[in-house]
């Protein structure tokens, strides 16, 4: 029986990673004044700044439950079962859509991820390696629920103008961080995104102790793969963000990707997260 994974385009994978682990991706779409794109298709984060500068409208949409349908409907002719890894159903409609369409067309197995950018991702990659030691679907899907609060998502950003638009802080609080210079932390916990520590200063200050602050408690990592998902950024950040994780010595594999343009639309530029699965 061959099993597939697929996911939101939210999962911020990068391309070689979809290729490696044969992922297949639900696009978002992204709304640029009435105009409809489709995330990691034909719009990029940078066209979303560019838009957002130029003080047009630019919003989000979940797959609805036809595009699901459609999608998994393709991806079935050539396997037997999908399991299809959702942003998390506290900041999308993409779950009961899914769900929706996974009763219509059978053989599909939808997971909560309670999370999302590679919090997603993650998820997605323990999925492959279930399947090759050879679980079926739905085994994978009910494992991976059991997985979810494992996954430690957590990203600085630069501005929180961009999640103040999105509804996700209030016009005082970004008022605030901007008058003193601060630069948030966002904790993502129980499917919801909560206020983490802030932090002041130049990349090379705030970015030495976000990481420390992340990696603090090191007895229950799962030392096997750590994220730095980032949106458009200096390069000198996301280089230093690399280098010192690195410089710890813990992880088998430091994979950098890309956050795609849903990501983008709420969190802004130089945002950059680290994310990890805990042992338990």
């Amino acid at each position: 029986m061959k099993i597939r994974m697929t996911a939101d385009s939210t999962c911020d994978l990068s391309p070689e990673l979809l290729r490696k682990y044969d992922i297949a991706l639900a696009p978002l779409s992204v709304i640029i004044d009435g105009e409809v794109f489709h995330d990691g298709v034909d719009v990029t984060p940078r066209d979303v700044f560019r838009a957002a500068d130029a003080g047009k409208s630019v919003r989000t949409a979940a797959v609805n439950a036809y595009e699901y349908k459609e999608f998994f409907g393709k991806q079935l002719r050539n396997c037997d079962q999908l399991v299809h890894i959702c942003i998390s159903s506290e900041f999308s409609t993409c779950y009961a859509d899914a769900c929706e369409a996974a009763a219509e067309t059978g053989n599909v197995f939808v997971v909560d991820s309670r999370n999302l950018s590679t919090g997603s991702g993650l998820l997605a990659l323990e999925g492959v390696e279930m399947a090759e030691k050879g679980m079926d679907g739905e085994a994978v899907a009910e494992a991976l629920r059991g997985k979810t609060g494992l996954v430690d998502t957590s990203f600085v950003v630069r501005t929180i103008d961009y999640l103040r638009r999105g509804g996700r802080c209030s016009g005082l609080e970004a008022l605030g961080a901007k008058m003193l210079h601060i630069r948030p932390s966002i904790v993502v916990r129980d499917g919801k995104m909560h206020p983490g520590d802030k932090y002041r200063g130049r990349y090379e200050h705030y970015l030495k102790h976000y990481i420390q602050d992340a990696l603090a408690d090191d007895r229950m990592i799962d030392f096997r793969r750590v994220f730095i998902t980032h949106s458009p950024s200096e390069e000198g950040l996301v280089r230093f963000a690399i280098d010192t994780v690195k410089s710890y010595g813990l992880f088998q594999e430091v994979l950098e990707t890309m956050a795609g343009c849903t990501v983008c639309t709420h969190c802004g530029p130089d945002t950059l997260g680290i994310i990890f699965m805990r042992k338990q």
